[in-house]
């Protein structure tokens, strides 16, 4: 290919860029190499143009200059009015986006009133178990002008359920909604552990969400396909993305088993990445992830438009990465780790506040996090460039490697059977825990060094000058009182008809959504509605 190939590429792309961004001249906001620096081929078929396949650069011709990453912030503890005034703080500090913490009872399906819940209601997030709690949790807040992200799995049926509803009862339209439900049910086998149903069944009820979505709730992003926890566990950035994708491909053949085109469907397909401390190596991994699934896409499953191929993803800074020693060295990394995700293009970034290896995020904590991504988008200047690193040898040399060792592990797990044998055979588990390891090992020896634990010390206990947020210790009683008023209310005998109708459904193998949202209708709990899958597709144990 000529140079006169790549300049003709360029003219394309600035046009599409100055339409996303309002006619601006981005000229200067992109690089693109001279003639002794990169072959043209090479640079066309791997690196491209932001927007153009196979989007390494970004998934938006214009990046940040037309539109920044959306700003959001992962809360919730306690009970739905708890949250919900946090919600509201966060809105008129800045944030751009809401992002829904559930407590463990909520994602494991499980009502406060049940003896498997006492004692974590509302500790890790907020409680929801009825449709008043979600009405209580999005009281004041405008469904169709905020994009609400709810990081929720086995359960992701029923609380989308609910928020549907809750938007129709606010009269607003479905076809407004803007969002995202985790709904990735695989890396909770992986690496989190939050799962009800065995594979198969779960796999189902991922299905269905996405089935009924693709008509009833347009803009809703279905599915958030999540490397996050994988790299959480312990994994390393090439696992993260390579199990990330297996586990969208595994999706992706669900889907089209359902007789559904794959351009129907993938591009409400959405990612969810980690972002950890090796901050070149990350940015290489965002790089090399879109890259990576715009050539399954095509490639695999010749999907024919270009946002078929898109990786879109969130990022949420390494929540494992901060430490009760000295923690407020964690305003450093997790800046530093927010930097990367933006200069790799994410779309949507959530910042961990410094305090979170001692507890809930305090109001000045999760304050800082926000000002944070304020800073890097409105003082930094790198929003004013569009993938500043493309041509750079590091960072195009990473990029290539990363891509090309997440492809050998893709290919392997197909040899294997795919996904989602290989989940029940317990084989990415086993190479987390294998990579886990060997990282707490170099910790350990010394080898890695860790500020304020391993290296950088002190003796003086810093993080007991640092506030820690306290729950009310009335809040689990509080809310099983609220669920008894709520269960006294409502006909029992229509419960129990649309709990039987739900279980019938599950049974013959419909789509079951439509019976979720007449079970909820019917005043129906989180718990209820989840024990009668149970009956249905049983109860996941680790052998």
């Amino acid at each position: 290919m000529s140079r006169k190939t790549l300049e003709q590429g360029f003219h394309h792309w600035e046009t599409k860029a100055k339409n996303q961004s309002e006619g601006r001249d981005l000229s200067n906001a992109l690089q693109i190499p001279d003639e002794n620096s990169v072959s043209t081929d090479h640079y066309l078929k791997e690196i491209g143009f932001p927007g153009e396949f196979p989007f390494t650069r970004g998934v938006q011709a214009s990046m940040y200059q037309g539109r920044l990453w959306t700003m959001r912030q992962y809360a919730g503890f306690g009970s739905a009015a708890e949250t919900n005034r946090r919600y509201h703080y966060l809105l008129s500090q800045g944030t751009t986006g809401l992002s829904v913490a559930f407590d463990l009872p909520t994602q494991m399906g499980r009502d406060p009133d049940q003896e498997q819940a006492k004692g974590e209601v509302g500790r890790v997030g907020v409680s929801i178990s009825t449709l008043d709690d979600m009405r209580t949790l999005f009281s004041g807040i405008p469904l169709d002008e905020v994009s609400t992200s709810m990081t929720i799995n086995a359960t992701a049926h029923i609380l989308l359920g609910m928020y549907l509803l809750h938007a129709r009862d606010s009269q607003v339209s479905w076809s407004k909604l803007r969002g995202t439900i985790q709904n990735d049910i695989l890396k909770e086998y992986i690496a989190r552990g939050t799962y009800i149903y065995p594979p198969q069944g779960a796999m189902k009820i991922s299905g269905d969400i996405c089935e009924f979505c693709k008509d009833q709730v347009p803009q809703w992003n279905t599915m958030s396909i999540s490397g996050y926890h994988i790299r959480e566990a312990g994994s390393t950035a090439v696992q993260e993305i390579a199990f990330t994708l297996a586990n969208g491909i595994a999706y992706v053949d669900e889907l089209l088993s359902r007789g559904m085109e794959v351009d129907e469907f993938a591009p409400r397909l959405a990612f969810f990445f980690n972002c950890h401390n090796d901050f070149l190596e990350e940015i290489a991994k965002f790089r090399a992830a879109r890259r990576l699934w715009a050539k399954i896409m095509r490639d695999r499953f010749s999907a024919k438009s270009d946002r078929s191929c898109m990786l879109r993803f969130h990022t949420q800074t390494a929540g494992s990465s901060l430490t009760a020693q000295q923690p407020h060295i964690n305003l450093v990394r997790t800046t530093v780790q927010a930097l990367a995700a933006v200069l790799g293009g994410t779309q949507s970034l959530h910042t961990n506040s410094f305090d979170e290896a001692l507890g809930l995020p305090t109001e000045e904590a999760a304050t800082l996090a926000v000002r944070t991504q304020q800073v890097l988008a409105y003082e930094s200047g790198v929003s004013e460039w569009i993938d500043p690193f493309a041509g750079s040898y590091t960072i195009e040399h990473l990029t290539d490697s990363l891509e090309k060792e997440a492809n050998l592990l893709i290919e392997q797990i197909d040899e294997r059977g795919g996904m989602v044998y290989a989940v029940e055979q317990g084989i990415p588990q086993q190479a987390i825990e294998e990579s886990a390891y060997r990282y707490q090992e170099q910790i350990e020896k010394g080898s890695r060094k860790i500020i304020g634990v391993n290296f950088g010390t002190t003796e003086k206990a810093q993080q007991s000058s640092v506030p820690v947020y306290q729950l009310d210790p009335t809040a689990e009683a509080d809310q099983r009182e609220r669920l008894r008023a709520y269960k006294s209310a409502r006909d029992e005998a229509l419960t129990k008809k649309r709990l039987e109708e739900l279980h019938t459904t599950s049974s013959e193998g419909a789509n079951i959504m439509p019976a979720v949202l007449a079970a909820l209708e019917a005043k129906s709990t989180l718990g209820e509605i989840s024990d009668v899958l149970r009956e249905v597709f049983g109860v996941y144990r680790l052998s």
